[in-house]
């Protein structure tokens, strides 16, 4: 399998920020490189949390000029899809577990003028996004059950990255293969290995305070050794 010769991304997640100094965790991360940002929300119904809304994206987008990738973990998000593109949202991620059709949530997003994603929980096949491969800007693999941060990263879902990629090659797509849970310097190589493009990387960026020791040391875990 040829790996992908896109850019390999840093995504921190600022669900893992200080909420009290978000402003400060953003200008941290984009002085240490970070390549765009990653907001989670979440409905309380498909996962058990309550997290960011449209509010919350404005205030970020209005903040930063990097990308900012919305993780939609809502049940039926094709409703609120409009809300987050208004807001500033550069990608919209959704999850085929919550919408019995989603090749309307991908051509509604498209319509919208953003990127779409589509995402898969641990223990969902990559059978369920093959048929959206050449309509998707995205394939998000979860590497933990989502809903909350700090999770220890799941290595059996690498076969599923290899798989994206390979099919995406396969396909001549640009899309991004992205890895989200329990992404440090050590789990972040082997997804890159597989295919990954794109990290959602959370505790492992504002953890300590030193983000942009922490964004090196990721930046050099995909990077150094993985072929491009």
């Amino acid at each position: 399998m040829a790996l992908s010769v896109r850019a390999r991304r840093l995504a921190p997640s600022l669900l893992s920020a200080d909420f009290a100094d978000l402003a400060g965790a953003i200008r941290a991360a984009e002085a240490g490189g970070a390549d765009a940002f990653h907001l989670d929300v979440m409905d309380g119904h498909f996962v058990p949390n309550l997290s960011f809304g449209p509010d919350l994206v404005r205030a970020v987008r209005a903040r930063t000029r990097l990308p900012l990738d919305i993780h939609l973990m809502i049940e039926r998000p094709a409703r609120y899809v409009a809300a987050f593109a208004k807001a500033g949202g550069d990608t919209l991620v959704f999850h085929l577990e919550a919408e019995d059709d989603p090749a309307e949530v991908v051509r509604a997003v498209h319509g919208l003028g953003v990127k779409v994603g589509a995402a898969l929980k641990p223990a969902t096949p990559f059978e369920r996004v093959a048929p959206l491969l050449d309509r998707v800007d995205q394939v998000l693999v979860m590497s933990v059950e989502p809903g909350f941060s700090g999770q220890r990263f799941i290595p059996g879902v690498l076969p599923k990255v290899r798989a994206a990629r390979s099919a995406l090659d396969a396909l001549g797509s640009a899309a991004d293969v992205s890895i989200d849970g329990g992404v440090t310097p050590e789990t972040a190589r082997p997804a890159a290995e597989a295919g990954a493009t794109f990290f959602v990387c959370g505790n492992s960026v504002f953890a300590g305070g030193r983000v942009d020791e922490n964004l090196l040391a990721l930046r050099r875990a995909v990077t150094v050794g993985v072929p491009s």
